[in-house]
C-alpha cells in the first residue's frame, strides 16, 4: 500500500502546483484531493456519454456489404 500512497501523495502534490498556479491561492491538500476527483469525475462522465452515443448492434451476424461496383474493373 505504500506505493499506492506514494502515487496518490505525488497526484495531490502536482494538482496543488497546477491549480495554485491558476487559482491565485494557495491550496490544501483537502482541495487538491476535490479538484483530482472532480476532474476524473467530469471525464468520466464524458467517456459514458461517448459510449452512448455509439449505437451497438444487438446481434449482427450479417456480412459486410459492399457496393456493387466494388471489386468491379471497366474498361475503357
Amino acid at each position: 500500500m505504500k506505493r499506492l500512497d506514494a502515487a496518490n501523495d505525488n497526484q495531490i502534490e502536482r494538482t496543488r502546483k497546477v491549480w495554485q498556479l491558476r487559482i491565485g491561492r494557495e491550496l490544501t491538500d483537502e482541495d487538491a484531493r476535490q479538484i483530482t476527483q472532480n476532474v476524473t469525475g467530469f471525464f468520466s462522465i464524458l467517456a459514458e456519454w461517448a459510449h452512448a452515443e455509439v449505437p451497438v448492434p444487438a446481434n449482427d451476424t450479417s456480412e459486410p456489404t459492399v457496393s456493387p461496383t466494388e471489386g468491379t474493373h471497366h474498361e475503357p
